[in-house]
């Protein structure tokens, strides 16, 4: 969250990508950190995931990333 925070203040657009375990953390960071950092969230747990599994997580997350990163809704 610190450096998605970091670059959006230097002007990079950036969305952080996190499981779903980690919804309220992600709003508590938001807030002490004082920007609106945007956030796209995967199925919770990822660790013990295969690697098609991690990649169809990636594909369905794809759009709500290019949208975070562009702004476009």
């Amino acid at each position: 969250m610190h450096d998605i925070a970091d670059l959006e203040a230097r002007g990079v657009a950036s969305v952080v990508v996190c499981s779903e375990g980690f919804v309220e953390a992600a709003e508590v960071q938001a807030v002490a950190l004082g920007t609106p950092v945007a956030r796209v969230f995967v199925p919770h747990p990822i660790q013990d995931r295969t690697d098609a599994e991690v990649r169809a997580y990636a594909d369905g997350a794809f759009d709500a990333i290019v949208r975070a990163v562009t702004r476009a809704g």
